[in-house]
């Protein structure tokens, strides 16, 4: 099973970004899933996720601004950042959960990340 963030990159604040992750090996879009992550110096901290049937969640700092979503067919997890700021920038992780609805239970598998830098 292996877990593939891309779509990182460095951007200026206001910018736009898609990340995506590709699972392999796992299917992705019946499942609980979601978006990690992790400044320098501080704790991980969810993003967004999405249940099995398609219930979403959002960190507060991220709503509105942030959108979830899958495409089953290529087995893909999206994050779509728009309005980025610089208190967005972090390592993103996807993850494959067991959750109740949108809440987690348990953490099945992890990406290696990919790096967002928004820059004021």
């Amino acid at each position: 099973v292996e877990l593939v963030e891309s779509g990182g990159g460095s951007v200026q604040a206001g910018g736009s970004l898609r990340l995506s992750c590709v699972a392999s090996g796992y299917t992705i879009n019946k499942i609980c899933a979601g978006w990690f992550r992790q400044a320098p110096g501080k704790a991980r901290e969810g993003v967004a996720r999405v249940g099995s049937v398609g219930k979403t969640w959002y960190a507060d700092s991220v709503k509105g601004r942030f959108g979830i979503s899958r495409d089953n067919d290529k087995n893909i997890l999206y994050l779509q950042m728009n309005d980025l700021k610089p208190e967005d920038t972090a390592m993103y992780y996807c993850a494959a959960l067991q959750c109740v609805q949108t809440t987690i239970l348990g953490y099945l598998f992890w990406g290696q990340g990919t790096q967002v830098t928004v820059s004021s």
